[in-house]
């Protein structure tokens, strides 16, 4: 099924685009609890407001790894064997460091260490280059942390690629994002340190009337879980009731 325009009528008529995107990560999660490893938890998270958060984020439990045989010990399914294509961007380069203030607190009880992002970009990230700004920055945080990030944006009344703006950040370009770099778009990141540090990407260009693509999702060095986006949206899609 085809990706549709949340943003315009006639599909705005019948529900506001926040509540579709209120939906999408948990059924996101749902999806992402036949694929992951045991020892790995996916948990939902929506903020409307100033601050800018994490849509959707998978934990490491610090669990033993799934068994080479496929077996997971905890009824999901092995995902090790999964290859993804090849990046569209694989580039040696530094992500800068900025400034910091701030306090962290952790719950040590839990045990949880952030390490893949799925973020569900709004009209809010994209409407003013302050905003934009700080998305970027944020993303380009996570990464430094060794916490991968998938950004889905089908945000039709907004014209920039934050992607884009991200890999401009650091002084790259994928090229394929072409001359005119699309608005719409799914693209998987992650950066892998060392003595030169690199960025890999798996950049998707999406088009209304069009099927969503499925992107690798990393967990690990070495392993990566398929994020299907087209299925998660399509359900998201019927339980609302849209269909």
């Amino acid at each position: 099924m085809p990706l549709r325009d949340h943003f315009r009528p006639p599909l705005d008529n019948l529900a506001a685009w926040e509540g579709f995107h209120g939906g999408w990560p948990m059924v996101i999660v749902q999806h992402l609890g036949r694929v992951l490893p045991a020892g790995y938890l996916a948990a939902p998270h929506v903020h409307v407001g100033a601050e800018i958060e994490v849509d959707l984020a998978a934990y490491d439990r610090d669990e033993p790894p799934p068994k080479a045989n496929g077996g997971t010990g905890n009824g999901g399914v092995a995902t090790a064997v999964w290859a993804p294509a090849q990046p569209t961007l694989t580039v040696d380069t530094d992500l800068a460091d900025g400034d910091e203030y701030e306090v962290r607190i952790y719950d040590a009880r839990r045990g949880r260490r952030l390490v893949a992002a799925v973020e569900l970009i709004s009209p809010a990230n994209k409407d003013r280059p302050e905003h934009r700004r700080l998305f970027v920055a944020k993303c380009a945080a996570l990464l430094r942390q060794r916490v991968s990030v998938v950004l889905v944006d089908v945000v039709t009344v907004r014209a920039f690629n934050l992607y884009a703006e991200l890999l401009g950040l650091i002084g790259q370009r994928d090229p394929a994002l072409g001359e005119e770099p699309a608005s719409l778009y799914a693209v998987s990141c992650r950066w892998r340190p060392g003595t030169t540090g690199r960025l890999e990407a798996w950049y998707q260009p999406l088009t209304v009337g069009q099927p969503l693509p499925t992107l690798p999702l990393w967990l690990s060095e070495e392993l990566a879980v398929p994020l299907a986006l087209e299925e998660s949206y399509e359900q998201t899609y019927r339980d609302l009731r849209l269909a």
